[in-house]
């Protein structure tokens, strides 16, 4: 195991036992006494999901936090919901996954220079946590920033992935004496900014359910964001 590879482990071990939040906490453990008849004989996650991936990644993608019956089900983030069916369908279309599906944390599938995590790895009511919960996680993305070296692109799942990337990257170059003058960019759909670091981040709709069957993000719109990362993945 690679140096990136252990310190992934140990980052992720910490992640699983993270109970820093007790609205998440109760809300996790509330949706596991109360299964949906299709998932009734199923065993449930129920922890904080960690990310996952290639450890030498170029490419990290950011979403909002994992799904009720999808990560917080399986264990791993994006997977067994409509959401994860979206984004990896586009992910082996573009080499980067080996499979277009995710189903289970025992599946097999191999991500190749891509590594998926969250912004948040609890499930949250209605899929919207608080202030708090999203600086209480942000330690956990900071640790992933710092030990996946070959980042090139960011690219964040929805609105609120997108703005707590902006302000992770911002907090730790303070920490490290760097500070900057910085326009907060507004978020819309391939929104592209140039980070303090050379790294670029690129912002989508979130695949979630109410966005792809509303046509808000559709496949070719997806495409075109993925098209756009292999160009710079090139070029940087």
């Amino acid at each position: 195991m690679d140096t990136a590879d252990k310190k992934l482990s140990i980052l992720n071990e910490k992640v699983i036992s993270c109970r820093l939040c007790p609205r998440l906490v109760a809300w996790r453990e509330e949706i596991l006494k109360n299964k949906p008849k299709r998932f009734s004989t199923e065993s449930y996650w129920s922890k904080p999901v960690p990310g996952f991936g290639d450890p030498l990644a170029e490419l990290l993608i950011v979403g909002l936090a994992p799904a009720a019956h999808g990560g917080n089900r399986t264990g791993r983030i994006f997977t067994g919901d409509r959401s994860g069916d979206f984004l990896f369908d586009a992910l082996y279309r573009f080499g980067y996954s080996s499979s277009p599906k995710s189903v289970s944390r025992d599946d097999r599938l191999q991500l190749k220079n891509v590594y998926i995590t969250a912004s948040v790895r609890c499930v949250p009511p209605k899929n919207k946590p608080t202030p708090e919960e999203i600086v209480n996680c942000r330690q956990y993305l900071i640790e992933e920033l710092s030990i996946l070296k070959n980042l090139k692109v960011i690219l964040t799942l929805g609105r609120i992935a997108f703005d707590n990337v902006l302000t992770t990257v911002k907090k730790v170059a303070e920490t490290e004496g760097k500070h900057f003058a910085w326009e907060k960019p507004s978020f819309i759909h391939g929104i592209e900014h140039s980070l303090p670091d050379g790294k670029i981040l690129i912002g989508s709709f979130h695949p979630s359910q109410q966005n792809t069957f509303t046509g808000k993000l559709t496949k070719s719109m997806f495409d075109s964001v993925f098209s756009r990362i292999s160009s710079l993945l090139k070029s940087l």
